[in-house]
């Protein structure tokens, strides 16, 4: 009697046990350590570090994307460093290094394909998401002419790639800083050893430095550096063509110096606006984003670097270059007033908002601390100590194009 009590104790406590270990990891998320080269794996539900992962080389501009089930973390180190991690394991599944100077990457909609974009060698290669198997090599090869009539030469080279997103059906849309370009590389038979089919635009304007691409996976944006403007590319056209948008959106003013360049991936869709940030200008660019036609600006404390909308759209909260990277200004797009200026400390650098926004982690590096915020009442609601924190990225980006 006594065998079949003890038997029915353990089969209650078993399963019991089991869901006390067991965890879902749509809460998950990491933050970048850039000066140790490791990550904290974070929890939002409790606002808790659950631990950390040594060993990624160099994250000094680190970024990352999720596999499809939360599950598995791909960070981009600049040392050309590509690492795969088990969120809920807690481990590092495997590391590569697949160039001497990376700048992001993106993930294939369906999940199994993983792009890294590359400064040196200049190109994109494409991986498997399972065995970080690589499956193609893309050289950013231009070839320009520069200058008119006589003068004119031809100028041709290897490019930095930069602004690197995903796109519907296991495509890749990324820019050549140098090169002037933009290209659409069509992934969808890597895995069946056909090489990627590219489509290039040309001319598109000078040292297009970040692109953007929209949650609905139609519209790419990059931003020019070498001139006041952007570029739009409509992918849901046949032939999509390269169309020029807020063109010399500077005039009349005089450009500031860049201690650092804007972040494209902070963009912010509130409503039907954009907002974006300006290079060398104290300003967001506010844009239709039916027809791609500024409506006007909005004047900030400083050199805006993200410029990011709670995910309702109802606020945008923008952080700053240096010597200005202490703030961080909110604004109510409804009412398009500033409505908070917070000081968190020196050198924010990076924010994200929990998946349905009621939360927005702020990352501290000079403090060595990460800032939790309550976007509601615009207080802080708790700090988590980190090394020189700067990205801070949760695995609800799996699910949205372009992050």
């Amino acid at each position: 009697m006594m065998r079949v009590g003890l038997l029915f104790l353990a089969m209650i406590m078993a399963p019991l046990a089991l869901a006390d270990e067991l965890r879902g990891t749509g809460d998950l998320g990491i933050i970048i350590e850039r000066a140790s080269g490791s990550i904290q794996i974070i929890e939002t539900s409790g606002n808790s570090s659950l631990g950390r992962i040594e060993g990624l080389g160099d994250l000094s501009h680190a970024s990352a994307v999720f596999s499809r089930d939360e599950r598995y973390a791909f960070i981009f180190g600049r040392d050309g460093g590509l690492s795969k991690v088990d969120l809920l394991t807690r481990r590092l599944v495997k590391r590569i290094i697949q160039g001497g100077n990376s700048i992001g990457g993106a993930i294939s909609d369906d999940g199994r394909l993983i792009a890294v974009s590359n400064y040196k060698p200049g190109g994109v290669k494409i991986f498997r998401s399972d065995t970080l198997e690589l499956v193609a090599d893309i050289p950013a090869i231009f070839t320009q002419e520069i200058g008119k009539g006589a003068t004119s030469k031809t100028v041709s080279g290897r490019s930095k790639t930069v602004g690197l997103v995903d796109a519907p059906g296991s495509r890749f849309v990324f820019s050549l800083y140098e090169g002037g370009e933009i290209w659409i590389a069509d992934c969808s038979k890597c895995l069946a050893g056909v090489k990627p089919q590219i489509t290039r635009f040309k001319n598109i304007g000078k040292l297009p430095y970040d692109g953007l691409i929209t949650a609905d996976g139609r519209t790419y944006i990059a931003g020019l550096f070498g001139e006041d403007g952007m570029v739009r590319l409509d992918l849901w056209q046949d032939k999509p063509r390269a169309t020029r948008i807020l063109d010399g959106y500077g005039r009349g003013s005089k450009k500031l110096p860049v201690y650092k360049m804007p972040h494209l991936e902070g963009w912010a869709l509130a409503g039907n606006r954009f907002f974006l940030p300006a290079v060398g200008h104290h300003q967001l660019l506010v844009m239709n984003a039916e027809n791609f036609r500024q409506t006007g600006v909005f004047p900030v404390y400083g050199q805006p670097i993200f410029a990011m909308a709670r995910p309702d759209g109802r606020q945008i909260w923008v952080n700053f270059a240096h010597p200005r990277n202490d703030t961080v200004q909110v604004i109510d797009t409804h009412s398009m007033k500033l409505v908070k200026e917070l000081k968190p400390g020196k050198a924010v650098l990076h924010m994200e908002f929990t998946p349905r926004g009621e939360r927005v982690w702020i990352s501290v590096r000079d403090a060595d601390r990460i800032d939790i915020y309550d976007t509601r009442t615009l207080r802080r609601v708790k700090s988590l100590p980190a090394r020189k924190p700067s990205g801070i990225f949760f695995a609800a980006r799996a699910h949205r194009t372009g992050l």
